[in-house]
């Protein structure tokens, strides 16, 4: 009867081990590193010249809401075990389908931001990277007018593809 006992607590001691050694897994799918409690967001600075003087501060509060929601981990506001900072690096509108009147029909807002991500408990999954989206909009329209919904839409994107390199190594 002894050696029963013992063998059920020593399955439980292994199921608690090899639990506690793989990554933490949340309902969105996304891995968080084994041992993380903390990610810092730092402001990403705007280095273009184009740009308005809210689209660094929208991003970054836009990554900062994103990793927010979809992790359990808190926000810190520097050397979190897991680390964001970067810079909005292109911003640029141009037109990309040409009538045969040659007037643009509809101009393309593309924003590029570059980012590094440190992960403090495996250097492996860090990352240094520029990410890029764009949408487009109707010619007869000015970029002020359609700039903030825009920049909704391409901050979601950004956001999603720098979360899902980080969090689900796409």
């Amino acid at each position: 009867m002894k050696s029963f006992f013992v063998y059920i607590g020593l399955c439980i001691l292994v199921l608690l081990a090899s639990w506690s050694c793989v990554p933490h897994i949340s309902l969105n799918g996304a891995t968080i590193p084994a041992g993380a409690k903390t990610i810092s967001v730092a402001y990403f600075t705007n280095n273009t010249t184009l740009a308005s003087p809210t689209t660094a501060q929208r991003f970054t509060e836009k990554l900062r809401d994103m990793v927010s929601s979809q992790t359990n981990l808190a926000l810190v506001k520097n050397n979190g075990d897991l680390q964001f900072e970067g810079y909005i690096s292109n911003y640029n509108v141009a037109p990309v389908s040409i009538q045969s009147t040659d007037q643009a029909a509809s101009n393309r807002l593309t924003v590029s931001v570059m980012v590094k991500y440190t992960n403090t408990l495996d250097e492996k999954q860090s990352f240094e990277q520029e990410f890029t989206r764009f949408a487009d909009f109707k010619a007869d329209k000015t970029l002020s007018a359609v700039e903030g919904d825009l920049l909704t839409e391409i901050n979601r994107q950004l956001t999603e593809d720098i979360f899902n390199k980080a969090f689900n190594n796409w």
